[in-house]
């Protein structure tokens, strides 16, 4: 530091620390930043008195945990029994509600339902059906009216509890066969059902030949599941074949991988993961979606 030099336009002393012809000029921090500075200083010594503030030295576990003794692993614990408790109530209303007309017709239950269910989609479902459960494909779509395994509040209750495919014993279950893959089917042949297929949804330009053949593969085949007119069959899971929805997609090349290899998705039985006032929560919000059945309906989630 040079303390002769002196800055010709300030009259203020320089550091002595020049770079490309600029000083620096040697000013003292204002007194209020300074005493903010050294208020800072106590209350950190304070701080690290009082509540946990250093990790263990090397061979020793946890942390100093100060003269407080706070946690906030235990402040946490304390407030989510604190929730559950305020929850209580309305959840025991939720384990005895007989139906979703019992739970829609108390405006206060019913809210609080679509709430705690809300949350628990959110945890549980959203990564496979999507934050607004639109699903994806080999992911059902919640909102509209197709369902494969019944849209009845009942029907979908029952289905997040004993899930499909699972390892449940309740579980909803049924296999497609891997018609391609297993050599049931030749490729032509399964082209022949795949054009078939399509057009029991309206699809055109496939060649009489090939939908002959098809129908009567599909006849042989793929009736006693999806019934004679493709209609499918809740009961089975066996999708709606002439709806234009496809959970495997909808296209020539992905119903022919479809039939080829059988898909067999899974959902997880809940069960044992979520107690039954929060399945019970998490039924009233999927049928509130939009897409659930007044009464069950022998109509399935088209396109497996």
């Amino acid at each position: 530091m040079s303390d002769d030099h002196i800055d010709e336009e300030s009259g203020i002393a320089t550091t002595g620390h020049e770079w490309d012809g600029i000083r620096e000029l040697d000013n003292p921090m204002p007194r209020w930043w300074l005493w903010v500075f050294y208020a800072s200083i106590v209350w950190s010594i304070g701080y690290w008195v009082l509540m946990p503030a250093w990790p263990a030295l090397p061979g020793m576990q946890g942390h100093t945990t100060g003269v407080v003794g706070n946690s906030e692993r235990v402040n946490v614990a304390a407030d989510l029994d604190a929730l559950q408790s305020s929850r209580a109530d309305s959840f025991a209303e939720l384990e005895s509600a007989s139906g979703y007309d019992v739970i829609e017709a108390d405006p206060v239950l019913f809210r609080f339902a679509l709430a705690a269910g809300e949350s628990a989609f959110g945890n549980f479902c959203a990564t496979c059906h999507g934050a607004g459960a639109q699903g994806f494909v080999g992911y059902p779509n919640l909102n509209d009216d197709v369902w494969l395994w019944g849209g009845s509040f009942d029907a979908i209750r029952t289905t997040i509890r004993y899930g499909i495919r699972s390892d449940h014993p309740d579980t909803h279950f049924s296999q497609m066969p891997a018609f391609g893959a297993d050599g049931l089917l030749s490729r032509e042949d399964v082209r022949h059902v795949r054009d078939y297929v399509l057009s029991l949804s309206g699809n055109a330009g496939f060649e009489a030949a090939a939908l002959n053949a098809g129908g009567e593969i599909f006849a042989s085949q793929c009736a006693t599941c999806h019934g004679d007119n493709g209609t499918g069959d809740v009961s089975q899971g066996a999708p709606d074949l002439t709806d234009a929805i496809w959970l495997y997609g909808g296209s020539a090349e992905q119903v022919e991988a479809s039939i080829w290899r059988g898909p067999f998705g899974v959902m997880p039985a809940w069960e044992g993961r979520l107690d039954d006032p929060t399945i019970t929560a998490l039924a009233t919000y999927v049928y509130s979606l939009g897409g659930g059945e007044i009464a069950p309906a022998n109509n399935g989630a088209g396109g497996e």
